[in-house]
């Protein structure tokens, strides 16, 4: 067998995770402090299911980020002894071992699991905040060393023996507190757009029902047709012979999408029809799910089926960037569901008919335009936040591959 040579990189050691720092080491989960399980009392027992202790699910710890501090469910101090769940006290860390593998928490209280978890309680000469963050940064090594053929599970005795580097104490507490700068900018910006949205999504409500009123606007909203608004435009073409880019609607007023390199053959008609920018389109299938748009530039000769009857916007009655708003109101999509019958899924199809005579009550073209402008200026500016934040969460993702390896190491003070 040919020996392999590896040049030894100064002040630091190989092992089987790759190069650590010499004054590091390599520690089984077991090491670092002590492990205990989870459990679900019997739901049949209404007595086991009281407000004496939280009990933690993988839905549950999904909904936060670095610390969990609320449980859908509770279990009593009967239920806790009647089933295999183990309390544990604050700062355990809470570590998905079944189907979200790798997604973890540390308890703000203390509390219990089901049976998804394993969870690290850590002891007296590690740092609770460090070992979360390796753990974390662990998230793909823990999933290939899952199995099981009906659900993933990575088992208590393999979860025992996962290695971590861990550096002195010193060095965990330093590393931990760097990165906690930067989950609380990324948490504080989380919160920041959660409030942006909830102010946009009152503004929608009140300003697209006429509820408030922009300053300089008086006088009574116009109900009428929907084709009165907006005008029935396919612009019929042969289907290609070459692959073509065929444009789809998501769910839920998401936007559009596109299905680049679409082979001819895939599907059985031969006429497809044109869609230009700032058309509105919907999804006859899924218009009662919200499958409705407005066609981007990007979209630009795309192609889509005799299912996407094409509507464009008629001068000086409707405006697309005020329409881009209103077919995400509850009300309109009500409206679509209704004019949707049939049975669940597919077999509830949009009328077209019905949906030229549907009635709705819209503004002049100028107060559009007005509402359009809030409304737009409310969506930019959480963009602009989920920018920051999507670069702070990406600078975080940076700076824990180089400290949680020893690649960049920090002043320890004293």
């Amino acid at each position: 067998m040919k020996e392999i040579i590896v040049e030894k990189i100064e002040g630091f050691k190989i092992t089987k995770l790759g190069w650590i720092p010499e004054d590091w080491n390599i520690k089984k989960v077991v090491q670092l402090g002590k492990v205990v399980t989870g459990g679900t009392p019997s739901t049949s027992v209404g007595n086991y299911w009281k407000d004496d202790f939280t009990w933690y699910t993988p839905t549950d710890i999904s909904n936060f980020g670095k610390y969990a501090n609320l449980s859908k469910r509770q279990i009593s101090k009967l239920g806790l002894e009647n089933s295999s769940a183990t309390l544990f006290p604050k700062g355990t860390i809470m570590v998905c071992t079944r189907a979200t593998i790798g997604e973890l928490a540390i308890a703000s209280s203390e509390a219990c699991t089901n049976q998804g978890f394993k969870n690290l309680i850590v002891d007296q000469f590690n740092d609770t905040n460090f070992l979360y963050y390796v753990i974390l940064n662990s998230k793909q090594r823990l999933i290939r060393l899952s199995s099981g053929s009906t659900f993933l599970e990575l088992g208590t005795n393999d979860f025992r023996n996962v290695t971590l580097p861990v550096p002195p104490l010193p060095e965990q507490k330093a590393i931990a507190n760097c990165l906690s700068t930067w989950d609380t900018a990324i948490t504080k910006l989380d919160t920041l757009i959660k409030a942006k949205q909830q102010l946009k999504k009152a503004l929608m409500q009140q300003l697209l029902s006429g509820e408030k009123r922009l300053p300089g606007f008086v006088g009574e909203w116009e109900t009428n047709r929907f084709d009165y608004f907006l005008g029935y435009n396919p612009r019929p073409v042969e289907k290609p012979f070459e692959p073509f880019t065929k444009l789809g609607i998501r769910s839920h007023c998401k936007g559009t999408f596109q299905n680049n390199d679409f082979k001819p053959e895939d599907i059985a008609i031969t006429t497809l029809y044109l869609v230009e920018p700032d058309d509105l389109i919907v999804n006859i299938t899924f218009a009662w799910e919200g499958a409705i748009a407005i066609v981007k530039d990007v979209d630009k000769g795309a192609l889509v089926s005799h299912r996407f009857p094409t509507y464009t916007f008629k001068k000086d009655l409707s405006h697309v960037e005020y329409f881009r708003q209103f077919i995400q109101t509850k009300k309109f999509r009500f409206l679509l569901e209704l004019i949707s019958p049939g049975g669940a899924g597919r077999n509830r199809v949009l009328s077209k008919k019905e949906l030229n005579k549907l009635k709705i009550t819209i503004p002049s073209y100028e107060e559009q335009t007005a509402i359009a402008q809030v409304l737009n200026t409310a969506d930019q500016e959480i963009a602009l936040l989920t920018t920051q934040r999507n670069q702070l969460q990406l600078q975080k993702k940076g700076l824990m591959q180089q400290l949680l390896t020893g690649k960049k190491r920090l002043r320890i003070n004293g």
